[in-house]
Formats: C-alpha cells, structure tokens, sequence
C-alpha cells in the first residue's frame, strides 16, 4: 500500500464517523487554540513592557529627594528637598559613568490658546533633559543656551497638548500662554505614549528650568536652586549600579551626611522595575502554555482510545486485509495516518480559532498581542507529534493481529 492509498482510506474512515471524529478533535483544536491564544498574550505584554522601557530613557536613573524625619515621624519620600542643580552639574561632572544628568521641578498650569485651553503638567528642565530620556523632537528645536539662561519665554509641547490647544495645525512659532504669561512654541516632542502606571507622557510641556523658577513658581527662585528630581543617563554599556553607588558617594560628600546617616535622596533604577513586570509576565505566559499543553495531551489521550475503539471495530477488516496481502506495515501505516490526520486537522482548525480568540482579546479587551509564526509552527508541530505518539500503540496494536483470529472476530 502506497502513502496515498493509506491517506485515501485514513480519510474515508474518519469521515465514515464525522462526529466522533469532531469530538476526537475537540481536545487538540482548543489546545492549540489555547496555546497560540496565550503566546499571543505574553507576547504582547512583553513588547509593551519593552515600549515603557524605550519610553523612559535607557540606561536612565532618577535621583528625587529623600524623606524628612520630624519629630519621630517619618513624612515620607519626597519630603526632603536638598536637590539642588549643582548636583546635577556635579553628577554630570564627577561621575565617570554618567553621560548627561538634567534636574528638572513640575507643576501643574493652565494653558490658553485662542478660544482654546487645557490643564497639563509642566517640566522646567534643561536641554539634557530630552537626551536623558531619549526624547527626540517631532518637530522644531530645543532650548538653545541663551534661553536657558535669560529665562526665555520658549516652551516645547508635548502631542496630547498640541493636539488639545491647535488639533491638525502646526503649533511651531504660535504663542500659547501659561499662567497668563505668553511663551513661544519652539517644538513639539515626539510620541511617548504611556508609562507603567497608565499616564500620558505626552501630556506635558517643557520650559526653561530658569523660566520656571523666574516667571511660573516663584517661590522656587533663589540661590539654592532646589529642583525635584535629576535625570542621569548612563553611558552605554556602563553599568547602572556603579554609577548609582557613585552618585549615592557623590550627594551624601555634598550634602554633608555624617557617616551611617540615613540619605536625604533616592535613586532609582525604573528599568528595573519593568524589567521585573517583563519576567513576570514571560513566566505567566509559560505558565499558561504549560496549562495549554495540558489540553493537547488530554487530546492526545482521546485519540487513542478513540483509535483502540476503531482498530477493535474494525478487526475483522484488518484480517481481510491482512489476507489479501497486506503487511503489518501497511496496516500500521494506515492507522497511524489517521490517528496524524486527526491531530493536524485539528492543530489548524485550533489555529484558525486561536487566531479569532486573539482578534477578539485585542479588539474587544484592549489587551496589546502579538500573534507570531512561531506560535503557528510550534502548535501545529506539537499536535502532529501527539498524534504520533499517541496513535502509535494502537497502530501497531492492529499491525500485529494474526489474519486467522481477525477474520474469527465477532
């Protein structure tokens, strides 16, 4: 018996009994299903994680201010404004591994343009900041170090507010006005998207941080210069625990920390953060394909009894076979096409519904996916060996009867 022939038959004795066949099917197709379906998911959680990282900057570090201890209690982090932008020169300066470091204060403002007006967070910062956070322009140019200096009324947007203050006109030179105040649009910062918490990054302004202190907050101004947090990028290939420690050294010699004092600052590693949400989500993704990969064996399972249920029905056609010449080959050849046939029909119909199940997570749930070809190869692949492996016992079973004692079976 030729393939072909052993094809031809294995079809028509699968669909001599479609239904149980079907339902043969049932626990591959929802396997295979449940195994593309959830790739698709952690895949897609791992390259959002990845964008948020892109998003905050690499190699990036984030030196706040520290808490205040009063009288016993603890007023938590943030408390202790010691920052100032000498530590940013200095950390830009001393530390080796430190690229760019760029202080930066906030606040919340309202912005008017024309009939039009909109609440977003400000960022008083310098040119460094966008390079520290890799925050290239979409269009115009940054501050140039006059502007810096003189407390130019200049003001970079970021998409969410150019959009909500011009909608499709370019905002580049127009006036806007913060606090009543005009300043000139000289960019527009390029799509951040959001951060790991869910907020807008591009729902912010840039200004000069001497344009911050000397026209919007005032309060702030002054010989100190306190700022709110320092943006360090890290030189490429450096490591970002050295240049924390080395920035760690740095601030407490500035801010005159006695030894085993605790530290008026903090600094942060964010990637980390993210990084650590990445695996978690690569180990609940195997998590899940494992559980999936339940439902192929439980399939696999199926086919087998269903496979032992055909070779006992079918015995005494084995032996008529077997007694036109058939070989045991040819008879094991047979089976074990069916028992293939089952399992790759159902790995594509159980691809075609995964598919349709990732469609719908992402259209109707919002949920980020990334359907790939491997997730394709790796679940049709793994039905066809359980095909194999589970149709292999009762092929070779129905191999092995002796023509004599089929043809007697009743």
């Amino acid at each position: 018996m030729n393939t072909f022939t052993a094809f031809r038959s294995a079809w028509r004795a699968l669909t001599t009994n479609l239904m149980r066949s079907i339902l043969t099917m049932l626990g591959i197709i929802i396997g295979v299903a449940a195994v593309i379906t959830t790739i698709a998911i952690g895949n897609g959680a791992q390259q959002r994680v990845a964008e948020q990282i892109r998003g905050l900057g690499t190699n990036l570090l984030m030196v706040v201010p520290g808490s205040v201890n009063a009288s016993g209690q603890r007023l938590g982090a943030g408390s202790n404004q010691r920052l100032t932008e000498g530590d940013a020169l200095a950390i830009a300066a001393e530390v080796p591994e430190v690229s760019v470091a760029a202080p930066s204060v906030t606040g919340t403002f309202q912005l008017v343009s024309g009939n039009a007006n909109w609440s977003t967070r400000a960022v008083g910062t310098t040119a460094e900041y966008l390079d520290a956070r890799d925050w290239p322009l979409a269009a115009g140019r940054a501050f140039d170090a006059a502007e810096l200096a003189g407390s130019a009324k200049v003001t970079l947007l970021g998409l969410t507010v150019a959009r909500e203050l011009f909608g499709e006109e370019d905002p580049v030179d127009r006036v806007i006005r913060i606090k009543g105040i005009p300043h000139t649009v000289i960019g527009v910062l390029a799509r951040k998207g959001q951060n790991s918490q869910g907020e807008d990054q591009d729902d912010t302004l840039l200004v000069p941080i001497s344009t911050f202190r000397n026209r919007l907050s005032g309060w702030l101004a002054g010989p100190l210069k306190r700022v709110y947090a320092i943006s360090v990028k890290v030189h490429e290939g450096d490591s970002l625990s050295v240049a924390e420690d080395s920035i760690r050294a740095l601030l407490r010699q500035r801010h005159r920390l006695a030894p085993g004092a605790d530290d008026d600052f903090n600094v942060r590693q964010l990637t980390e953060v993210l990084q650590a949400q990445e695996e978690s989500s690569r180990i609940m993704t195997l998590l899940l394909s494992a559980v999936a990969g339940v439902s192929l064996v439980v399939g696999g399972i199926g086919i087998m009894n269903i496979m032992l249920v055909s070779v006992t029905e079918r015995t005494r056609e084995i032996g008529l076979r077997m007694a036109v010449g058939a070989r045991g080959r040819d008879i094991l050849l047979q089976f074990l096409i069916e028992a293939i046939t089952l399992s790759l029909l159902g790995g594509a119909i159980g691809v075609a519904l995964g598919a349709a199940a990732t469609w719908g997570v992402a259209t109707f749930a919002g949920w980020q996916v990334a359907l790939s070809g491997a997730s394709f190869a790796l679940a049709v692949t793994f039905s066809a060996a359980v095909g194999v492996f589970f149709g292999y016992y009762p092929a070779q079973r129905a191999s092995q009867l002796l023509p004599i004692d089929a043809l007697r079976h009743e």
